[in-house]
């Protein structure tokens, strides 16, 4: 049943898709190169869409140092379509993305969206009130750590960190207000949001509070080449040094989730408090990123335990973690890259502390649209080495 479900969603998609194509190239096209996407504006200009596809293509390999067992999988990483542009003019813009493959969908939850499909990823329009003023309405990224917000397409590794997986805030549906304003080159970025506080496509009542999120920008030496400060590896090969420092503060009120927009539904709400602190440089090739991230919850972190043993079996995940990461891109477009994390539970959650040592390897055939990607990493986790594991992924899209 829920196959045919979801097979059915593909159709519907597949239709729309179809007629959409069929009704823009009635239009005027911008040829665009690629890469870029397949770009269309109506013949009076008020209209545009934009529509990208992308496939990631995933192998993972594990081999547990302890059993000596090996492990692994062919997977469809991601599976994305995305429509974007104005209506009316530019200073009405919209976004929709859909993830198709059951890793973007997720399952469904009878309290979070009555057991559907979890496939809207964004869906939101922004008002250009102003060139540096924009309100958005709708589901989106929160402004969290960069890591996140940095697109899945154009990431340095083949996945992000253990860091951006315990504590991210993901996406989540309210209002933002983004703002930006320059003082000689100093270029100075605001963001404000106000949202559900339970992550993406919730379609049952708000069970605790909303959750408020400031976060404040500095880019010291101008503006990257082409958003690069959001863009795994210096693929513009910065010709000044570049570098951008971000503080976030999240307070999700009353969050019912184990990570507040994510995880499993608890029994009981805390409030969860998380700070982030991030930097990405750019130089010739040459890119670093850094994270910190710190989650707190009010009272015990810890819901319920087990009454004989006393080992916790439900809690919110609080902590700290940080996350370094640097590559160097050559001029054949292979690029190597490191990365080192550290994950740091409260002790009350029982949950083990690791680090992950990670080495990877991209070649960049037409940017991070179409791409190959490898990486080794090794796990330690309570101070034995746990895991080893090897990726490979492929990358393409228009």
């Amino acid at each position: 049943m829920l196959q045919s479900k979801y097979t059915r969603y593909a159709f519907l998609f597949a239709t729309v898709f179809m007629l959409l194509t069929e009704t823009v190239c009635a239009q005027s096209v911008n040829k665009t190169k690629g890469g870029k996407g397949l770009q269309f504006v109506s013949a009076d200009s008020l209209f545009s869409t934009k529509i990208n596809l992308r496939i990631q293509s995933l192998y993972v390999g594990e081999y547990n140092l302890d059993s000596e067992e090996y492990t692994d999988q062919v997977q469809i990483r991601r599976s994305r379509l995305k429509f974007e542009g104005f209506a009316y003019g530019p200073q009405f813009e919209y976004k929709l993305e859909l993830g198709l493959s059951n890793s973007d969908i997720g399952g469904g939850n009878q309290r979070a969206n009555n057991n559907t499909a979890n496939i809207i990823l964004d869906a939101f329009v922004r008002w250009n009130i102003t060139s540096n003023l924009g309100l958005v309405f709708g589901q989106t990224k929160l402004p969290g750590n960069r890591e996140r917000v940095i697109s899945s397409q154009k990431m340095q590794f083949v996945d992000r960190s253990l860091l951006n997986a315990r504590y991210n805030i993901d996406r989540d549906a309210g209002v933002q207000l983004h703002h930006q304003f320059a003082v000689g080159p100093v270029v100075f970025r605001e963001v404000a949001a106000v949202s559900m506080g339970e992550g993406r496509n919730i379609t049952a009542d708000n069970v605790g509070g909303y959750d408020f999120t400031g976060r404040f920008e500095v880019l010291p030496f101008g503006e990257f080449e082409g958003d690069g400060d959001y863009v795994g590896a210096d693929l513009a090969r910065e010709e000044t040094p570049k570098l951008a420092v971000g503080v976030t503060y999240d307070f999700n009120k009353g969050a019912s989730r184990e990570r507040g927009q994510l995880g499993s539904f608890l029994s009981q709400q805390r409030d969860l408090k998380t700070f982030f602190a991030d930097a990405m440089f750019k130089y010739r090739g040459f890119s670093a990123m850094a994270e910190y991230a710190d989650k707190r919850s009010s009272g015990s972190p810890v819901v319920e335990t087990d009454p004989v043993t006393g080992d916790v079996t439900d809690a919110f995940f609080t902590g700290t973690g940080f996350n370094i990461q640097a590559g160097y891109l050559f001029k054949n477009n292979f690029e190597i890259a490191g990365r080192y994390t550290s994950i740091n539970p409260e002790a009350l959650t029982q949950d083990a502390e690791n680090k992950q040592y990670t080495l990877g390897l991209s070649k960049y055939i037409l940017g991070h649209t179409v791409k190959a990607q490898t990486d080794v990493s090794l796990l330690r986790e309570q101070q034995d080495w746990s895991n080893l594991m090897y990726r490979f992924q492929f990358e393409i899209g228009f």
